[in-house]
């Protein structure tokens, strides 16, 4: 009884998710369990993990269980220069969770908004981004950060390390203290948007990303706002995202539930036209959810 309540959550969870991004003007788009390997060994370091469950088909190509969707939409969608794809899907895909002792399928419901995007499109995955976390839970917090300007505050620091070693490597690289405390202020940066957003321009107020950051805060409704925290320790992938980043979390559960951003390199190493940004839900997570802590939607 207990697994079926389980797998009631998740479908649940998934035909709501689906009805919220359909009405937000999304089309679903579907895939095969499997693409090409090349499609994924070209493009490791866009994967959280390189682990990926491979098969020779009858006509000898070596195959891959879908370790990621992302790649997979960007790689078959032809995308018109003045146009936007406005995509998500319902999807399982296959790797190792990190701690896990292998692999695993994860059940995934999530958006993509690729080719001529801007500020109105940002906003509007990030209040999908904030919809679905309402569909699972009751309390519910959206981490937000911008990739752009950390990568901004690298570059002229030469720092590449975490934030608790920024002094450690500042005296080992001889980097500026000013520089240095940069990084360290950029870091420590968190709160209410009402409240970070005028520390953050005290510092980083003539950088753009700290104007686009504003500018998408600016956009939301007071009610999404009161659900949105700026946090510049969000954790994410460099090489995949440039833009803004997020990750969401619902009360009961210790590890974030959905995870998103912009990821314009992707779409340039794969000489696609445009921006691209989207979100995934990890519906697996519905399964630690103690029960006193499920949203309205449970039965």
């Amino acid at each position: 009884m207990q697994n079926e309540n389980i797998l009631l959550r998740e479908e649940a969870a998934a035909l709501r998710l689906r009805a919220l991004y359909a009405e937000g003007g999304y089309r679903q788009y579907k895939m095969s369990k499997f693409e090409e390997y090349d499609l994924y060994a070209n493009n490791k370091d866009f994967l959280e993990s390189d682990r990926i469950i491979t098969f020779t088909d009858v006509s000898g190509k070596l195959m891959a269980l879908k370790p990621d969707v992302t790649l997979s939409i960007v790689r078959h969608t032809d995308f018109m220069p003045g146009r936007t794809e406005k995509l998500y899907y319902n999807e399982t895909v296959y790797r190792v969770p990190k701690g896990a002792p292998g692999f695993r399928e994860m059940p995934q419901v999530g958006l993509e908004c690729i080719g001529d995007t801007g500020g109105e499109d940002v906003a509007g995955v990030i209040g999908l981004a904030l919809g679905s976390l309402e569909v699972l839970a009751d309390e519910y917090v959206l981490d937000l950060s911008h990739f752009g300007l950390v990568s901004d505050v690298l570059e002229e620091t030469g720092l590449s390390g975490k934030a608790a070693k920024v002094k450690e490597r500042r005296e080992e690289n001889g980097v500026p203290a000013d520089a240095a405390g940069k990084l360290q202020a950029l870091v420590q940066c968190y709160g209410a948007p009402e409240t970070a957003l005028p520390a953050l321009k005290e510092t980083f107020g003539a950088y753009p990303a700290c104007a686009e950051l504003e500018s998408l805060c600016d956009s939301l409704t007071e009610a999404q706002k009161k659900a949105v925290r700026i946090d510049f320790s969000v954790q994410g992938n460099l090489k995949y995202y440039n833009g803004i980043v997020f990750k969401g979390y619902v009360k009961g559960l210790p590890a974030y539930v959905l995870s998103g951003g912009q990821y314009d390199g992707l779409l340039k190493r794969m000489k696609k036209p445009g921006r691209a940004l989207g979100f995934a839900v990890y519906l697996d997570s519905l399964r630690l959810l103690p029960r006193e802590e499920e949203c309205a939607w449970k039965c």
